[in-house]
């Protein structure tokens, strides 16, 4: 983007941009998954994540503060480190989007399972999965308006039914909760664990500096809105797996949609079918805009020359019909061949590569970024980073070889792609 595009995103729309991207599948289906593996220190790692989430986003707001131009991670390892890291950064970014958007389609299938459990079995789980990614891709194709009027409206709905699940939910077992608190024990290995699977519930707000060639007075606003909104979302978060935990006890663990089953606890079959349309709600939101951002990714390195460029072309419509189909194509394949969890995982493990990449980015344009800041701030420019990356080192020892493979394997086959890529001049 050019540096005389308008700006039209201000810091509202930033932080609501930011909560959409963020809360989506994972908060809904997570809880149970979380419990199983740290009982009742579920909460207390939803803490743990959240602080090393701040430090992450904290990378990233200072390094969003330098450039005009949209792109994310993939701009700055490419600024940092050069054409080759840029480019690797670029590649894992796109398949990270794809890990995740297939993931999210999984998580909506498991979500419509809480009401129509006959959508587990083949071969009705492949007809949702290929019908939907599909619909969204086609929907892509042909031009798809108003994303941002719904995005805020599905963000604003999603937030507001959270939050009265929370009022409610405490307010009815506060009670029974101290009464029969969850007894279980756990290695220590299943914290580390359960925060790996946690950090999927966070994942997307990187996408909220991929659009800072679009938001106004990004320097200034971007990391307020970043910081706001892993606030917003951590104390959310916090407050949701206690409630789960207050109305459900030891039966959490067992629970393939946990705020549904707890809801019904209090409000009976109706609560049920409240939480269960507001969790589609939320899921499809994030499917649409996964549909939409994921191809971008591939566009970006195609406009550099880093991908051929008919990967970026448009088609009748105007958008970028060949990064649409290669997007569809390969999430449809993930979501088939994957379940919600493992493909979580996958995906988290996938981001941490250009999060690593950003937090040392920071530490290479720190006088940059410092430039205007005192003593202390600048010193914050080696401090944090060093501290994340020392939080992303611990959860990676918590992943599986197998999802360190499937994580990284997007690096891997960059390699060769990136010196036998068509040289740009």
């Amino acid at each position: 983007m050019s540096q005389g595009a308008p700006r039209t995103i201000g810091l509202t729309s930033m932080i609501l941009l930011g909560i959409n991207g963020i809360i989506g599948s994972g908060i809904f289906l997570l809880p149970g998954e979380v419990v199983a593996l740290a009982g009742e220190w579920s909460s207390a790692v939803y803490l743990v994540v959240s602080v090393l989430v701040l430090g992450i986003a904290w990378c990233f707001a200072q390094c969003a503060s330098l450039f005009t131009r949209s792109g994310g991670a993939y701009i700055y390892a490419k600024e940092a480190f050069g054409n080759f890291i840029g480019f690797e950064i670029g590649l894992m970014r796109w398949a990270v989007g794809i890990f995740a958007w297939a993931a999210v389609v999984v998580g909506f299938v498991t979500a419509l399972s809480s009401v129509w459990p006959e959508v587990m079995n083949e071969p009705y789980r492949s007809l949702v999965i290929l019908s939907l990614v599909g619909l969204l891709g086609l929907l892509n194709i042909v031009g798809l308006k108003g994303l941002k009027f719904l995005n805020n409206v599905v963000t604003v709905a999603k937030v507001l039914s959270l939050m009265v699940f929370i009022l409610i939910g405490l307010f009815y077992a506060q009670e029974s909760f101290v009464l029969s608190p969850i007894q279980h024990s756990f290695e220590s290995t299943a914290f580390g664990g359960a925060a790996l699977l946690i950090f999927y519930a966070f994942g997307g707000f990187e996408c909220l500096v991929i659009a800072a060639g679009e938001m106004k007075n990004p320097q200034r606003n971007l990391p307020i809105a970043v910081m706001t909104v892993i606030s917003l979302c951590s104390i959310l978060y916090f407050f949701i797996q206690f409630t789960a935990m207050a109305l459900l006890g030891e039966s959490l663990a067992d629970s393939s949609a946990p705020l549904t089953d707890a809801a019904n606890k209090f409000l009976g079959d109706s609560a049920k079918w409240i939480v269960a349309a507001a969790m589609l709600i939320s899921i499809g939101g994030i499917n649409i805009a996964s549909s939409f951002i994921t191809p971008r990714s591939g566009v970006a390195l195609a406009e550099d020359g880093m991908v051929p460029k008919w990967i970026a072309s448009k088609g009748r419509f105007g958008t970028p019909i060949w990064a649409i189909i290669i997007t569809v194509s390969f999430t449809g394949l993930f979501a088939l061949s994957g379940s919600f969890s493992q493909l979580a995982v996958v995906s988290v493990v996938a981001r941490f590569v250009q999060y690593i990449s950003t937090c040392l980015a920071v530490i290479v344009l720190r006088k940059q970024i410092g430039a205007n800041h005192n003593g202390l701030r600048r010193s914050l420019t080696i401090v944090i980073p060093i501290a994340a990356l020392i939080g992303i080192g611990w959860l990676l020892t918590h992943a599986t070889g197998h999802q360190l493979l499937w994580g990284s394997s997007a690096l891997v086959l960059g390699i060769p792609l990136y010196f036998l890529r068509p040289q740009q001049r």
